[in-house]
């Protein structure tokens, strides 16, 4: 990959080439540029997925109850909900990509701190201070991702963030299934510190986005980049069209925070806060963080359910690459809708076969139940909000409204992990599982209604219809 242009860098006159290098250029450099910024997205999906393999050992090694375990999980969700504010807001502050070398810092020293953690207390204060970055990598990756791609691979190139998270939780179920023979619990951990390191050194070589260095006011900084990205003949268009953008929103004379008040901001805000709670109160997180002592209740032994949870993850990952590959042909609004319905029919099966009893047979059809719900979950659902989040909010406000978003996503994605392993041993798997269900019906109706459609759209030609929508109150 060449080396992108980094802040600062002279625009330099160049002779004209062949459009189909120029093309391939373009291609190679935003593949690099994707490739280390979504390494953000590995190690949230790997700090978020080890802990499912760990806790076994960890509830042994501390003595931890039912509450304690998800005390430890869901330490690291709250440290996220604030790490996901404080992100969106120094994002817009700092840039996307000096926000994302602080979060790797972050990465780097939680890591550390929680495989050597002595107590249950060091535990559950270094488990938070991880949180913060994972919260911090989750709205900035996508956000840096959408506003550096060309408009025809937007999806795709934000989607690739989601296959990240999985491809990270998935090498998380693997190191758990090989470490589990040694109990080594810290190392499954700890081991997360190795892409940290490579995050934090691959950022040096990115530049920020096109549009937060309008944002600033440093056009030509912004044009170098789009020069590396676009055809020549698009750049000056789209120069104009963010210009215009940044202007429409200067004229109002606003903070970011006064224009969250503005009624057709604020409406399209509660839409993305509601597009947050969706993705969480429907049951992905309980899989993630619980499918082996989901398995253990079916009477599967600890290390076999540590290795059988790999199936989790591993169509987690090629769900994801498919749902890649549809987001930008069927469109973020029918793939929720379509994902849903399928996730309401998996729950509701995988529920009933909580009644059969007790064998190896019925604990491999929970975990085949469990691997449909997460195949329709994670081709949809999982890559349709975090890619909506992304695109629809205006720019004065996108890093602060995504970071509100996913503020809220984190808050329920908590709550979740706090109260799952509890109600799991007071109501049953099935209840809990039905109870699932539910939400992914009233969650099927909320997106029925009120999901945009931004396929294909330009991010400040978006902003312009989504503007004009809510003023009709389409």
């Amino acid at each position: 990959m060449a080396a992108p242009t980094g802040p600062g860098t002279a625009v330099r006159e160049e002779t004209p080439e062949d459009p189909r290098t120029a093309g391939k250029k373009a291609q190679r450099f935003i593949v690099g540029i994707a490739a280390i910024a979504a390494i953000g997205g590995a190690l949230f999906g790997y700090d978020t997925g080890v802990v499912s393999g760990a806790l076994p050992f960890m509830e042994e090694h501390f003595g931890l109850t039912s509450l304690g375990e998800g005390v430890i999980t869901s330490a690291l969700l709250i440290g996220a909900a604030f790490g996901s504010l404080a992100g969106g807001r120094m994002s817009d502050r700092l840039g996307r990509r000096n926000s994302l070398l602080w979060a790797g810092a972050v990465f780097i020293g939680g890591a550390i701190a929680v495989a050597l953690a002595p107590s249950v207390a060091f535990m559950v204060v270094a488990r938070f201070v991880l949180g913060l970055a994972v919260g911090s990598a989750s709205v900035i990756t996508p956000l840096y991702l959408s506003e550096i791609a060309p408009p025809h691979i937007r999806g795709r190139l934000v989607s690739f963030n989601s296959l990240m998270i999985v491809s990270g939780q998935l090498l998380a179920y693997l190191i758990n299934a090989v470490l589990a023979h040694w109990e080594a619990w810290r190392w499954m951990l700890g081991l997360a510190a190795l892409p940290a390191v490579a995050l934090f050194i691959g950022l040096f070589f990115l530049p920020d986005t096109p549009r937060w260095y309008i944002s600033k006011g440093r056009t030509d900084e912004a044009g170098a980049v789009l020069r590396r990205t676009l055809p020549a003949a698009e750049v000056d268009d789209e120069l104009a069209r963010i210009e215009q953008a940044r202007a429409l929103e200067e004229n109002a004379q606003r903070g970011a925070w006064q224009e969250l008040r503005t009624p057709w901001v604020r409406r399209i805000l509660l839409v993305g806060i509601g597009l947050a709670i969706v993705q969480q109160i429907t049951g992905v997180n309980a899989v993630i963080y619980f499918a082996p002592k989901i398995l253990l209740t079916t009477g599967l032994g600890t290390n076999a359910a540590i290795t059988a949870t790999i199936a989790v993850g591993a169509i987690s990952v090629l769900a994801t690459g498919v749902g890649m590959s549809l987001i930008d042909k069927v469109g973020r609004r029918p793939m929720l809708i379509w994902g849903l319905t399928g996730m309401t029919v998996s729950l509701a099966l995988l529920g009933a076969s909580f009644h059969l009893p007790q064998s190896t047979g019925v604990s491999y059809l929970v975990l085949g139940l469990m691997v449909l719900y997460m195949a329709f979950m994670q081709a949809t659902l999982n890559t349709g909000v975090w890619l909506l989040l992304a695109e629809m909010f205006p720019l004065k406000v996108r890093g602060l409204a995504m970071g509100a978003a996913v503020f809220v996503m984190w808050l329920v994605n908590f709550g979740v992990a706090l109260l799952f392993p509890v109600l799991l041993d007071a109501a049953g798997a099935a209840l809990t599982f039905w109870l699932f269900g539910v939400m992914c019906v009233l969650s099927l109706v909320f997106c029925k209604r009120y999901a945009p459609e931004t396929k294909g759209m330009a991010l400040e030609d978006l902003e312009h219809e989504l503007r004009k929508a809510a003023a009709t109150g389409a």
